[in-house]
């Protein structure tokens, strides 16, 4: 095992045991250089270890960060899935290959991926989401609200809001396409990791007439939080599938 791999496990399992708990502040790089006697260039990599598995992430002028996989569940008001006696709560988490977006999940199905934009507009978030943005409530995002289908079939209602200031220039246009691939090969970030709860729902009246369903029908929501590569929230989402027309695929449930 190379030094920052041993030093990113030491992390690792201190946030595990709960010596490290959600949003407790990492020691700095010069601390940690001091402490495992090793080079500045080492840490900084066994930080870039821990953001890419969702274990840290880096606040602008504040430091270094462990992440809250719970906050999610007390915002939404459950209480997250407990396990057997000894293991922790359960949360979902994706690595960026295994969340690439509708279009991209889609590919292959030799179907036609389209959407349905009902709402594209910039808004101050709500107090929630811009915590979970690492924003502030005065901040603007982008604020859209779309339907993705398949041929004529409407499948998912998204939500979702990102900050204006990282992800510029985004326009209504592209709702029609992927704004994921938009967010990586035309502005050169990379996505690195969601953090992300299911649960059912029932549909409203609204979303029952965009799905073609039934008010009250059950729903798999997706409530996330994507993550570039370098720890920056980049994305609060919520998204509700109407089951019946078809499956969720690479989806890991810890």
């Amino acid at each position: 095992m190379l030094k920052y791999e041993s030093i990113a496990a030491d992390l690792s399992r201190s946030i595990e045991d709960g010596t490290l708990k959600p949003n407790d502040k990492l020691p700095t790089v010069v601390e940690l250089c001091d402490l495992y006697g090793v080079s500045k260039i080492t840490v900084k990599r066994a930080f870039d270890l821990l953001t890419e598995k969702g274990l840290i992430s880096s606040r602008r002028g504040s430091g270094t960060f462990v992440k809250n996989t719970t906050e999610l569940f007390e915002q939404a008001g459950i209480e997250p899935t407990k396990g057997a006696p000894g293991e922790k709560d359960s949360f979902s988490f994706s690595q960026s290959d295994k969340a690439a977006g509708f279009t991209k999940e889609h590919e292959g199905d030799d179907r036609t991926v389209a959407s349905i934009v009902y709402d594209f507009s910039i808004v101050n978030p709500p107090e929630n989401v811009a915590r979970h943005l690492n924003i502030h409530p005065e901040d603007f995002t982008y604020y859209h609200c779309r339907v993705r289908c398949l041929d004529d079939d409407p499948m998912v209602i998204e939500y979702t809001y990102m900050p204006i200031d990282l992800i510029p220039g985004l326009k209504k246009a592209q709702l029609y396409q992927s704004v994921y691939a938009y967010i990586q090969k035309t502005l050169g970030l990379k996505i690195s990791s969601f953090h992300r709860i299911l649960r059912a729902v029932p549909a409203t009246e609204e979303e029952a007439e965009r799905l073609h369903t039934k008010p009250g029908v059950p729903m798999l929501e997706i409530e996330q939080i994507g993550f570039l590569d370098d720890g920056t929230p980049f994305e609060y989402s919520i998204s509700r599938y109407e089951g019946s027309r078809g499956q969720l695929r690479d989806i890991n449930v810890i």
